[in-house]
């Protein structure tokens, strides 16, 4: 297990200050956040088999659309191969769907359901 990073100390050995967090949505920083929370989060059950976060107590069953899922197997893809970290397409959305929630106003959502007319 890799030791975790002291953000206050590294600031201070800097001379500098922290502020905040700064969130990343896409591009290549996107990508190696998204990397960064898979590793801090995802943890072996300890019987045995595929890392998931243990927070997540719920299980659903979600729709998707075929070619949103060969999108996310096309992520997925490219995590294991540049990440060297082993997630699943589903995992990666229950990430991808926990974080954005995090991050809608409840105006962007009601836009995203409105009905077009």
């Amino acid at each position: 297990m890799k030791p975790q990073l002291d953000m206050d100390k590294i600031a201070r050995g800097l001379g500098a200050e922290r502020k905040g967090k700064v969130d990343v949505s896409g591009g290549y920083f996107g990508a190696m956040q998204l990397q960064a929370d898979i590793i801090a989060r995802f943890r072996a059950p300890a019987g045995g088999g595929r890392p998931t976060d243990p927070q997540w107590t719920e299980r659903r069953l979600v729709p998707l659309a075929p070619r949103t899922l060969e999108r996310l197997e096309e992520l997925t893809a490219k995590v294991r191969k540049h990440g060297g970290v082993n997630i699943e397409p589903m995992q990666l959305a229950a990430l991808l769907l926990e974080k954005t929630t995090n991050h809608l106003t409840e105006g962007a959502a009601e836009r995203l359901v409105r009905r077009r007319r």
